[in-house]
């Protein structure tokens, strides 16, 4: 290998792995692109409009262990062969957003992450920033990647949903203002079953952070604040909580007496949690870590209660389909653990018939059990397998139906309502055994809603 070439290996070639390519191309590396699998016709195209050179179905060793770097994406596990085998001989290994990150410039990072709310809070807080006037790009597990908007079309502020697995494999990525939301279990089986080494990826957000950055955090996330108790954070500290009583110093944000009060640097904002366009408690929480967000980055807090108004939250996340002839239907598809149904079940207000059910994770739904007894009247079970939910409710939900398919689950659930009840699809499942994605089992649910 010639000593001044710098070669880039990227590992997976979906939306991070491209973006990486590109950025890299840009940057005068020397790319060359490997995916076990096969890559997608449009990204293929891509690559080979740049002049990228790739390889699908198959990893030619030689040619990986090449690369003065490699970029792994982030769906890929430490436990893959060619991994091993590149940790082995100690080639350095990163995340797209670290690599994103050595070409940002003077730029400004907000990245949030959590079990849950995450791509909500993104997704709020980048139409903070744009409707305040902000040249912004939403970025990361949500829309494109980082380093493909900074080769495409660079800009001043990036608001950043970020995974545990893109965390795991930075070494300088830093951002301005990290949001952690909270930490449920998930994704146990890429950290050896531990949820200890689950939180510890989460909280790699803040590793590199300075007294200068800012940090939010969930006051009332039991999890991470035992963390917080025994690990030192460089970072400002802004904490989020429904009660005013946990706020230390006059910075934060809090829920009282039905209002949403938001304080930062001196000022504040404040609002009723009724004028806000999404509903919940954990929305609530998700306003809260977007307005302060958009506080630190210096938008003005007029703008900020219009956009809280005027946000449209996101497709499969608590999205009103349809009433039909009284029977209201959500669609909770993106729910793909019992933490998001939780939240789901929370914030409803008429009496529920669930849809539950895909590929079950090892779920333990006693954390559902309050829930469901005190809100949901039947279950319609909506999987290859539904084991495992009539082993949890059977005893305490009298009518639970089986179904194979979205449109079946949509009948046997309107067949079981009456007037001024809810549908409500929040699955707790990944949605692989019967659907391509949870994409795809909302739209079948939306379809079969709109047919009936």
């Amino acid at each position: 290998m010639s000593t001044n070439t710098k070669r880039l290996v990227v590992l997976g070639a979906a939306e991070s792995g491209l973006g990486a390519a590109l950025l890299g191309k840009q940057q005068g590396w020397d790319v060359f692109v490997s995916d076990g699998g096969k890559i997608k016709e449009q990204f293929k195209e891509t690559l080979q409009q740049n002049g990228v050179a790739f390889e699908e179905g198959a990893h030619t060793v030689d040619r990986i262990l090449d690369a003065t770097c490699i970029v792994k994406s982030p769906g890929i596990s430490d436990k893959v062969a060619i991994v091993k085998q590149v940790r082995g001989v100690g080639i350095e290994v990163c995340s797209e957003i670290e690599f994103g990150y050595r070409y940002k410039g003077d730029s400004k990072i907000i990245a949030i992450t959590g079990s849950n709310g995450k791509s909500t809070t993104t997704k709020l807080t980048y139409h903070i920033l744009k409707e305040a006037g902000y040249d912004v790009a939403m970025v990361g597990n949500i829309g494109y990647s980082f380093a493909r908007q900074i080769a495409e079309k660079p800009c001043e502020w990036y608001v950043m949903e970020v995974s545990s697995f893109q965390l795991d494999d930075i070494h300088n990525f830093r951002p301005d203002v990290a949001v952690l939301l909270n930490i449920t279990p998930d994704h146990l089986d890429r950290y050896d079953y531990k949820f200890e080494n689950y939180v510890a990826s989460k909280f790699r957000i803040t590793q590199n952070q300075s007294k200068a950055d800012h940090f939010i955090v969930n006051r009332d996330d039991k999890v991470m604040m035992d963390y917080l108790a025994t690990h030192s954070i460089q970072a400002n500290i802004i904490y989020l909580t429904m009660s005013e009583n946990n706020l230390t110093g006059n910075e934060g944000g809090h829920i009282n007496n039905e209002r949403l009060h938001i304080q930062y640097d001196g000022d504040s904002v404040e609002m009723s949690i009724h004028e806000l366009s999404i509903k919940g408690k954990h929305n609530q929480y998700n306003s809260m870590a977007a307005g302060i967000s958009a506080r630190i980055a210096g938008v003005r807090k007029e703008k900020i209660r219009e956009s809280f108004a005027s946000f449209e939250g996101l497709e499969h996340r608590l999205e009103y389909v349809a009433t039909v002839r009284g029977v209201e239907f959500i669609n909770d598809s993106k729910a793909t653990n019992v933490n998001s149904v939780w939240f789901a079940l929370e914030s409803m207000k008429k009496p529920v018939v669930l849809i539950l059910g895909g590929q079950d994770k090892g779920n333990d739904y006693i954390e559902l059990m309050a829930l469901v007894k005190e809100k949901v009247k039947a279950i319609v079970c909506m999987g290859v397998d539904n084991t495992p939910i009539h082993t949890a409710f059977g005893e305490v939900i009298e009518t639970m139906v089986d179904t194979a398919t979205a449109a079946d689950a949509v009948h046997a659930a309107y067949a079981l309502a009456e007037n001024g009840d809810v549908v409500l699809l929040s699955p707790a499942c990944a949605s692989f055994d019967l659907f391509k994605n949870y994409e795809d089992r909302g739209h079948q649910f939306k379809d079969a809603v709109r047919n009936l």
